[in-house]
């Protein structure tokens, strides 16, 4: 009796799919897919942190919640949260090859730029709302961030 052709779910290569989970986390998109032999994989960051997997078939679709995520909020340090005005890709540093704004322990002025927000190929300056010490940065490099979203802690 011939065996039949596994279904699209049993033809996931879970190395693949985490290997793009990786590729996500370390670029900061927010989606990549990939197609191999017919059959497509996407992995795409929501806006709750979690990630989910799509598998395309011509006839089938399957998702796939990947478990190793770590969805633990921040934590805050004392102080005042520098806030996102906007929803966009925040960069620590003026240019990709340039030491960052500031680092942790900096002192900074009410005015000075502390980091950039990209949206929509705009370039945002985000500046100190006081005058301190960065006590902390709740963002990395390269990271979406939302309308409202702590950024960073000034003390």
């Amino acid at each position: 009796m011939p065996s039949s052709p596994k279904a699209p779910a049993e033809q996931i290569d879970a190395r693949l799919v985490r290997r793009l989970a990786g590729i996500l986390n370390d670029t900061g998109l927010s989606e990549i897919e990939v197609e191999r032999d017919g059959l497509r994989i996407r992995v795409a960051r929501t806006l709750t942190a979690a990630a989910t997997v799509a598998v395309a078939a011509p006839t089938a679709v399957v998702a796939v919640a990947p478990a190793a995520l770590d969805l633990a909020a921040p934590a805050i340090a004392d102080g005042d949260a520098v806030k996102s005005p906007m929803v966009g890709t925040v960069y620590l540093q003026p240019q990709p090859d340039s030491p960052p704004f500031f680092k942790v322990g900096d002192t900074v002025s009410e005015g000075q730029t502390m980091m950039i927000i990209e949206a929509m190929k705009t370039m945002n300056p985000i500046p100190a709302p006081r005058a301190g010490r960065i006590l902390e940065f709740l963002v990395v490099n390269g990271q979406p961030v939302e309308f409202g979203e702590p950024l960073a802690i000034i003390g």
